[in-house]
């Protein structure tokens, strides 16, 4: 989402997960790709940048700062973890004209199949869309659902008062899982594994329920959906 879904209730931190600071590559140039890329730089992380528009790549480096990169679109992602940070109604196109240079890659899909209605999605009755990006990508790539239920705009200015929004993730390789959550660590965020890459669907809806809050009760979008423990 170009603007972010949390609660803001408070809930202790659990220690971060180590993590080696690592290439993080991100596809695309808008308000997701700065807010991911921005606290991927901040946390250590080296940042690639690629995206259609050349000039809207080197201009996002240069916001990101920390000796940030940029790589030629369709070439292979420098990073191990490539961010899909782009409209869902272009991302099968990127995934397909990347091709087997996605292989191997860990993608995370922060993308959102929401119609213009904003009350229905574009994908197959029967599919969604993290499922429609796995079929499109090569056969040896893993996707991992992350970071669709949050704003970009709440997830740029990250923790609330001390305590880190909840990124609900969702993936059916138990490893690349762990790295997703490992790197949302470091971003000072708050992992939350909903299970299979099935539960994307259900993260999708998330999507859905934000934007109704926004136009029917909160009237704004500075707003996060997490969790809350108790006791």
């Amino acid at each position: 989402m170009e603007r972010v879904c949390a609660n803001g209730n408070k809930s202790a931190a659990r220690p971060a997960r180590k993590m080696n600071m690592s290439t993080i590559s991100i596809i695309g140039s808008g308000g997701m790709a700065a807010a991911i890329g921005g606290l991927a730089a901040k946390a250590g992380h080296s940042v690639e940048v690629m995206s259609r528009d050349a000039a809207k790549a080197r201009a996002l480096a240069e916001q990101v700062g920390a000796g940030a990169t940029t790589g030629r679109f369709g070439a292979a992602p420098a990073g191990d973890i490539v961010i899909l940070a782009v409209p869902y109604s272009a991302v099968l196109d990127v995934v397909k004209q990347y091709g087997e240079e996605l292989a191997g890659k860990l993608l995370v899909d922060i993308t959102n199949p929401v119609a213009p209605d904003y009350t229905s999605f574009v994908t197959p009755a029967d599919s969604f869309g993290a499922q429609e990006i796995a079929k499109a990508a090569p056969a040896n790539a893993e996707v991992v659902k992350a970071f669709n239920t949050l704003f970009s705009h709440v997830l740029a200015a990250g923790p609330i008062e001390g305590h880190p929004l909840d990124v609900f993730i969702a993936g059916d390789d138990t490893q690349a899982k762990a790295r997703v959550s490992a790197f949302i660590e470091t971003l000072g965020l708050r992992p939350m594994d909903t299970g299979p890459l099935l539960m994307a669907r259900t993260l999708e809806h998330v999507c859905l329920l934000s934007l109704s809050l926004m136009a029917h009760s909160v009237k704004h979008t500075n707003f996060s959906i997490g969790v809350s423990l108790l006791g």
